[in-house]
């Protein structure tokens, strides 16, 4: 169970907790794939979730049986990626997941830091585009790490960009290499989505807006 008496940060994943962008890493992921001959499930892309991109790239052509040089994968990489903003040119305010801005206000108006702790190379650009940037404290995202996930660099130097120990920190995931992640830096964190797919975890909700009223 979360003690949230002692929670004094709250680090967030991004894509699949405060908006849903992973439809469009499915669709621009999806599009390469079958540019390179392979047919790309939805099975594949949860395998996705919280990997960062070059690894991501990896795994579709360990499936795909393919091997590229360096500058290939260079370039593939730049073509997904295109293709991922060309998708998210649309995101607006509107699309911010359930509860996602009452616990941002909530999380202010209890003087509880925020951080963001995402694999994304585009975080930036989505917080500005969904109106959400100010309320972060700290952005922690692919330009500033090292490792994916599930290695816990992300969350940790989320916490030490907000001066807090990682045990006064809780953790938004909804994948399980971040539940991993989170666990491996000694925080609580919670699960948003299906059980099935969050082993390990604190506790589980569908959304945040289940998470308001704790606070």
């Amino acid at each position: 169970m979360i003690n949230y008496t002692t929670i004094k940060a709250v680090i967030f994943d991004l894509d699949g907790v405060l908006v849903d962008t992973a439809i469009y890493h499915f669709q621009a992921w999806h599009r390469l794939a079958t540019s390179l001959g392979y047919s790309f499930s939805v099975a594949d892309n949860e395998q996705l979730k919280g990997v960062s991109r070059v690894e991501s790239l990896e795994l579709i052509l360990k499936w795909a049986g393919l091997e590229k040089s360096e500058q290939e994968k260079e370039q593939l990489l730049i073509q997904k990626n295109q293709w991922y903003l060309a998708l998210i040119e649309q995101l607006n305010p509107g699309q911010l997941l359930p509860g996602s801005l009452d616990l941002l206000n909530k999380l202010r108006e209890k003087h509880i830091l925020i951080a963001l702790g995402s694999a994304s190379k585009n975080a930036l650009n989505i917080l500005q585009k969904t109106g959400i940037v100010d309320y972060f404290d700290a952005l922690i995202d692919g330009n500033v790490v090292s490792a994916s996930k599930p290695d816990p660099e992300v969350f940790l130097k989320g916490a030490a960009a907000l001066g807090v120990a990682p045990s006064y920190c809780l953790v938004l995931e909804d994948a399980q290499a971040g539940i991993d992640a989170a666990k491996a830096a000694n925080m609580q964190v919670i699960g948003v989505g299906e059980a099935d797919n969050l082993k390990g975890a604190d506790d589980i909700v569908a959304n945040l807006a289940a998470l308001v009223d704790k606070f």
